[in-house]
């Protein structure tokens, strides 16, 4: 791409072009998930599709839904913990434009687009902040949107944001000194709102990095990974180009579209509420169950890492509802 565009042009054709990153590299590769800490993740994750099973009434059939799926590890591992009778009735469906692994057991559809509607549990863990969006910064003349040259993650100013832009500006990251910088969330809002509108009767939960209007950073949270590692925001194909959510805004965006109940929380207070409390067996566990006590070992250095404030921890929760309440136990 041998041109001046915007950050959400250049996010769109780095990530998701015919050539882009998420077409051609395993994000396993580059960058710690939940996932990948723990298979405790999804046996929340499990509790929770129960939750709303139940809330359901224990229908003939109970939509999965795995936005950005990556390798379907996720969604094989919760179907994995699903108790048998309602594993059975599952419709488990994997939602990720990468080419489907071969290792994807049968009963799992793999589709590149979301189901038209869902009736059960949606999944979106760290789906959103991979939704291309533009970069406004605050100038002298007023706030322009900033304009990437791909192969350098070189930036100038461009033009004047959209009144849509503004609009989204003014209510979710105002701008006050020259310099400051906000990341127009409006396509995660549109993005999320499109989940929403597709559940008949359920759960949605999105699980990010994030932040809130009482907080937002002064100079945005563009960034790249690649190998593992904190990189440059290069959108030349090279790297996972992101910027954090803001979820207080998908919330909202959320609630328009139809959502009947809402908890915005941490990863913590989430996975606590679920049963990861991350709290050491006692030391006579050793002496009398020496292989429970290292397997219980093991579970609370899994549950400390996914609940860590300073880590996984302190990713955003954003669940929505419809038809159903939010489960209890997300917000113990």
């Amino acid at each position: 791409m041998a041109a001046w565009v915007t950050w959400r042009t250049a996010m769109e054709q780095a990530l998701y072009g015919e050539n882009g990153f998420y077409r051609r590299e395993s994000p396993a590769e580059h960058f710690r998930t939940s996932v990948h800490a723990s298979e405790r993740f999804a046996g929340a994750l499990a509790r929770v599709l129960s939750e709303v099973d139940a809330a359901l009434g224990h229908p003939p059939r109970l939509d999965l839904v795995d936005i950005g799926a990556g390798t379907g590890r996720l969604l094989i591992n919760i179907v994995r913990a699903a108790e048998p009778g309602l594993a059975a009735r599952l419709a488990p469906a994997a939602v990720e434009i990468a080419a489907r692994p071969p290792e994807i057991p049968e009963e799992i559809e793999w589709r590149s687009v979301l189901p038209t509607e869902i009736t059960g549990l949606v999944i979106a863990n760290e789906w959103l902040d991979n939704v291309p969006l533009d970069v406004v910064e605050q100038t002298p003349a007023g706030p322009r949107l900033l304009e990437v040259w791909a192969a350098t993650g070189a930036e100038r100013p461009g033009p004047e944001p959209s009144a849509e832009d503004l609009d989204w500006l003014r209510q979710w990251w105002p701008l006050h000194e020259p310099g400051d910088r906000a990341e127009l969330g409006h396509p995660r809002c549109g993005a999320w709102a499109s989940v929403i509108e597709r559940l008949r009767g359920g759960l949605a939960v999105a699980v990010d990095y994030s932040h809130t209007l009482a907080a937002r950073p002064v100079y945005g949270t563009l960034a790249g990974y690649r190998d593992g590692a904190l990189v440059p925001a290069v959108p030349d194909g090279s790297c996972d180009v992101t910027a954090h959510v803001a979820l207080d805004a998908c919330m909202t965006a959320g609630e328009r579209a139809g959502a009947t109940a809402t908890l915005l929380t941490t990863q913590r207070t989430a996975l606590r509420g679920l049963g990861l409390t991350g709290s050491r067996p006692p030391i006579t566990m050793a002496h009398q169950d020496p292989r429970g006590y290292v397997a219980a070992l093991c579970a609370a250095g899994e549950d400390a890492e996914l609940t860590d404030p300073a880590g996984l921890g302190g990713f955003g929760w954003l669940a929505q509802s419809v038809g159903i309440p939010i489960p209890k136990i997300l917000a113990v």
